[in-house]
């Protein structure tokens, strides 16, 4: 056990801190802290010294020179059961510091605040504390170290239970949390400044570090452990139902995604990571119905997201199917307290909008990361080049749109038949372009869809032209592709000889 007789608190967060400054308190623990924590204490009704007190020696600099002072360190790093130790100290007129309670400016909010300069990033670039941090963390046998005002509570019931003392596995769980919160640290300043002169996109280093915010119950299997790291739960808030799955996270992420490219009131619905149907209408019930309508069998079990928010019309018609996740980025009056009528379905609200977030796409592999930039490239009517002899239509330019939309989002081979308020018909992720074309077709016509007329798209270039005639022999009179395969010509005049409207955009969207 370690009996606390001495504490540094130097926080930029100060939330609860006058509640454990006050425990400190009750049992004669002598508490040293710095400029802002020093008022913050004392309007909390504790009297700490200042650390100048302790030093001998002015905060300087504008602050940025405090404790970086040997009467802070050899406090914090002092061996307490080593005689040379106990001595230097004795001979400085040093004493040890027991418990040192930090966390540091607050670097990653200010960069996310809009207008943010490099000098005022840079002036939030903690020294002091992650010294600190480090020093008491390297020392737990010793030093408790406490960066995590979420730990507060629990090290108050400890205090209290153990006479004002921290056992040992405390301290041990304290340091590697703390090593852990100066990792993550410096890898958010590491990863702004490669960003702030390089003009390569991908940084030459990349750093992870995220917090586990949840622990789920299995991986995409019963017998793979998961988890959930990051900021995942600061966009999506779970109102009603049982904890998300690691499947479902990646279905409401999937979802959100493909109904972020939607201007229009849309609807997605989900199938394992792949859009089985969406829609648009004004109303969302109309908006929905479309969508499932794509594929009321693969429907079944899936999840369900809005860009708009959810209405009660809509609420009523989506009840009547067996849905694992509903998301929307809000709810209309009575709709919530229809919804949780079914206590295992999960109820989440979209709060952040997905496009925010400036994450690399990641993906493990043998030894190491594949790392890129997120695909958010959006085509417009003014990007496409015709290049058959016929020019779309507007409505079949509005349906092509909305099908590259979709297929965007469509694991390749991605093959997507569309109006320009739904999907009719989706092939995924087939090792054949060909046969996601058919596949695309089949699943029309079991769902009653005459393709005549309709607009198709893919993700990447016919590179014969028999994924083209399978388009047109189902019913298309309208094609969106990337273009950039050795036969586009070929391709273009079996489009021309059967008066086809095709149009190029020059991009690509696999999604592996």
């Amino acid at each position: 056990m370690l009996k606390i007789r001495r504490a540094l608190i130097s926080v930029s967060d100060k939330q609860g801190i006058g509640e454990l400054a006050n425990c400190l308190k009750e049992f004669g623990v002598e508490i040293v802290s710095t400029g802002g924590t020093h008022r913050a204490l004392k309007d909390a009704g504790v009297s700490p010294k200042s650390v100048s007190e302790i030093t001998g020696f002015p905060e300087i600099l504008d602050g940025r020179v405090k404790t970086l002072h040997p009467a802070i360190h050899a406090g914090i790093l002092a061996v307490r059961d080593n005689p040379l130790h106990l001595k230097q100290l004795h001979e400085h007129n040093l004493e040890p510091i027991d418990l040192v309670v930090v966390n540091l400016y607050p670097f990653e909010q200010t960069i996310h605040q809009p207008g943010t300069t490099l000098e005022e990033a840079i002036e939030q670039i903690d020294i002091g504390g992650p010294a600190m941090v480090r020093a008491a963390a390297k020392n737990y046998l010793h030093t408790a170290v406490v960066v995590n005002p979420g730990r507060y509570q629990a090290l108050i019931e400890e205090l209290r239970a153990n006479d004002g003392a921290i056992t040992p596995r405390t301290r041990f769980e304290l340091a590697q949390e703390a090593f852990q919160y100066t990792t993550s640290y410096d890898a958010v300043i590491s990863t702004y400044l490669g960003t702030v002169h390089s003009s390569d996109v991908l940084p030459d280093v990349v750093t992870i570090s995220m917090k586990k915010s949840d622990t789920l119950r299995y991986g995409e299997n019963p017998h793979q452990a998961g988890a959930l790291y990051g900021t995942f739960n600061s966009f999506f808030k779970k109102l009603h139902g049982r904890e998300l799955s690691y499947n479902n996270i990646l279905d409401v992420n999937a979802g959100a995604m493909v109904c972020s490219e939607f201007e229009k009131p849309a609807v997605v619905i989900i199938k394992h990571n792949n859009p089985c149907g969406v829609g648009s209408a004004e109303a969302m019930e109309e908006a929905y119905n479309k969508a499932l309508a794509t594929d009321v069998k693969s429907a079944f079990g899936g999840i369900i997201v809005t860009n708009r928010p959810l209405t009660l019309a809509a609420a009523e018609r989506i009840n009547d199917l067996f849905t694992e996740v509903i998301v929307a980025p809000g709810f209309a009056e009575n709709v919530l307290e229809f919804l949780m009528r079914k206590k295992d379905r999960r109820v989440i609200q979209q709060v952040i909008d997905v496009r925010s977030a400036k994450e690399f796409d990641i993906r493990g592999v043998v030894g190491g990361l594949l790392v890129q930039e997120q695909d958010q490239v959006r085509i417009k009517r003014d990007d496409l080049r015709t290049v058959t002899q016929r020019k779309p239509t507007d409505p079949e330019l509005e349906a092509m749109l909305f099908a590259w939309r979709v297929a965007k989002h469509v694991k390749s081979n991605a093959i997507v038949y569309a109006r320009g308020d739904r999907t009719l018909g989706i092939g995924a992720g087939q090792m054949s372009r060909v046969d996601s074309s058919r596949i695309a077709a089949m699943k029309a016509k079991e769902a009653g869809f005459d393709l005549t007329g309709c607009a198709v798209a893919s993700d990447a270039f016919f590179p014969f032209a028999d994924g083209l005639l399978e388009a047109i022999q189902a019913g298309a009179t309208a094609v969106i592709q990337p273009g950039g395969s050795v036969r586009d010509e070929e391709v273009i005049k079996v489009a021309d000889a059967n008066n086809i409207a095709m149009v190029f955009t020059g991009l690509r969207h696999f999604r592996h």
